[in-house]
């Protein structure tokens, strides 16, 4: 069967805890119309950000697969560990039982991005070390271990030309799997700035030593260098550098697309079949979903309106039906804490305001990170273990005005 994850826009197919059996459902309806290898049809995960695709391509994943690995351990000469590591959930969980003693975190925001945000700040702040690379300070900056690195670096807008062969050009995956050239061209606000690359090979090279079988200053000096040996170790990668800078790019293969074959026992894709389920909120309780305003991107806002729902100066709302809240005895902009129940444990999020809006009954809809401290971190998809953002069963408490 074809991979299918989403972002962005339909996060809610991924973010509870049947939600694998739902993609697989959706990708039964789309086999059964032979949308599989025609023009213009199939399955698309559309994706917030030109290159989150990228990372997963690239094998950012903690489970990665043994045809990577090998094809790693020949190119550089090493030998990869096989032992998996460790999800954002499940990071949560080492942080809470002492089992981590470094964390270092790229361009995230990972205090507050995760569910269980009280219980994961206070156990972030028994970490040994916490090493944050970023390029704008973030709530993880003051959230952090026994000992803290913030090691400031160049964004994917900042020009990155201190290098031997001059200015560097980056690649990007898109949604359609088309992969491109990326390069910036703003001053960066520090001439101490490095890119990324440069920091983790750095950081290799003061822990391996200079007489390390790879040359991190080489993989440091020239992008170049790294996509060379990309080339060599990923499908679909052959001559990356030259197809990289023709004027559009190149597109890389999808077996359902090119040649309609599946990466199955038998060649071809394989029906599924699932058990009919849906979320059902204990009395009293709605279902909440979290999600992102008007320029947002992740956890970082720019502003407190939210033109998509016609939200202003404030973030810490409940978009909740009205026939909904005025059974509970609520009205309009009633000033509420909110209280999420799982399997007997609760989580509690302060000092919001109740908006009426067409939602669907039984629905509510909070912003993306405000709510997260109601999210239990042990509800999950069950299969791929994502934090069920869409699957908060909450009530609500009045505050005094």
């Amino acid at each position: 069967m074809a991979e299918f994850t989403t972002e962005t826009d339909a996060l809610g197919l991924t973010q509870q805890p049947h939600s694998v059996n739902t993609l697989k459902e959706i990708i039964n309806l789309l086999l059964l119309q032979g949308n599989f290898g025609k023009p213009g049809a199939g399955v698309c995960p559309v994706r917030g950000h030109s290159n989150v695709q990228g990372d997963r391509t690239m094998g950012v994943w903690e489970k990665p697969q043994e045809p990577m690995l090998a094809a790693l351990n020949r190119e550089f000469s090493i030998e990869s560990p096989r032992e998996h590591g460790l999800d954002s959930v499940d990071t949560v969980d080492a942080f809470e039982k002492n089992n981590v003693d470094v964390f270092i975190s790229m361009g995230g925001n990972f205090a507050l991005a995760c569910s269980d945000t009280d219980l994961l700040k206070a156990a972030m702040q028994r970490v040994g070390l916490t090493v944050s690379v970023s390029a704008k300070p973030n709530r993880s900056h003051v959230r952090h271990g026994l000992t803290s690195l913030i090691l400031p670096t160049l964004g994917r807008t900042d020009t990155d030309d201190k290098h031997p062969g001059g200015r560097q050009v980056l690649s990007v995956e898109d949604s359609m799997s088309v992969v491109r050239t990326t390069q910036g061209r703003l001053k960066p606000v520090s001439d101490h700035l490095l890119a990324e690359p440069v920091i983790i090979a750095r950081m290799a090279n003061a822990t391996l030593g200079a007489d390390h079988v790879i040359d991190w200053k080489a993989v440091s000096d020239d992008c170049d260098v790294i996509r060379d040996h990309i080339s060599r170790v990923l499908p679909g990668f052959t001559d990356f550098n030259a197809r990289l800078k023709t004027k559009n790019g190149f597109v890389l293969p999808n077996p359902p697309r090119d040649t309609r074959s599946f990466k199955t026992d038998i060649g071809r894709a394989r029906f599924t079949v699932s058990p009919l389920e849906y979320l059902t909120p204990p009395a009293g309780h709605l279902i909440l979903q979290t999600m992102r305003s008007h320029d947002q991107c992740n956890t970082t806002f720019s502003g407190l309106d939210d033109r998509y729902h016609g939200i202003s100066n404030g973030r810490r709302v409940i978009l909740i039906n009205a026939e909904d809240a005025m059974e509970m005895g609520f009205s309009d902009r009633a000033a509420v804490d909110v209280i999420s129940t799982f399997q007997g444990a609760e989580r509690h999020a302060d000092d919001f305001r109740l908006v009426f809006y067409p939602t669907p009954r039984g629905c509510a809809t909070a912003y993306f990170p405000e709510a997260n401290a109601l999210m239990h971190r042990e509800l999950v998809a069950r299969e791929s273990n994502t934090p069920g953002y869409k699957a908060m069963a909450v009530r609500f408490v009045a505050r005094a005005e």
